[in-house]
């Protein structure tokens, strides 16, 4: 699945972000500002990016796309808009030309 970050409601009252490595596997940082866990999530996109996948999709709070877009683009990525919420925005990074994706289609006749 990969990273996601979603907000949680902490014991203390509070909001918490969780933040989702893969499936199973999840961080977060108590008493931590929304700057500290906007930092996170971009650094973990920066990660990703630098490992120069050819493509990967994943969730990040609205908070962070216009930087993401950003950090995409300086890093040769084309980024396209998925799924979207109040609050989270799905998005496919791309490296590389973007190409349109091409299918075989059977004429009858």
């Amino acid at each position: 699945m990969g990273f996601q970050v979603r907000a949680a409601e902490a014991a203390s009252g509070g909001m918490m972000r969780h933040i989702n490595l893969a499936d199973g596997l999840r961080l977060r940082f108590p008493g931590r500002s929304e700057d500290f866990d906007q930092g996170v999530e971009i650094g973990m996109l920066a990660v990703l990016m630098d490992l120069g996948g050819r493509e990967f999709t994943r969730w990040v709070s609205r908070a962070t796309l216009d930087q993401a877009r950003v950090l995409a683009k300086q890093l040769g990525y084309h980024v396209v808009e998925g799924h979207t919420d109040d609050e989270w925005v799905e998005l496919t990074f791309r490296n590389g030309p973007a190409r349109p994706q091409l299918r075989l289609v059977h004429s009858a006749g």
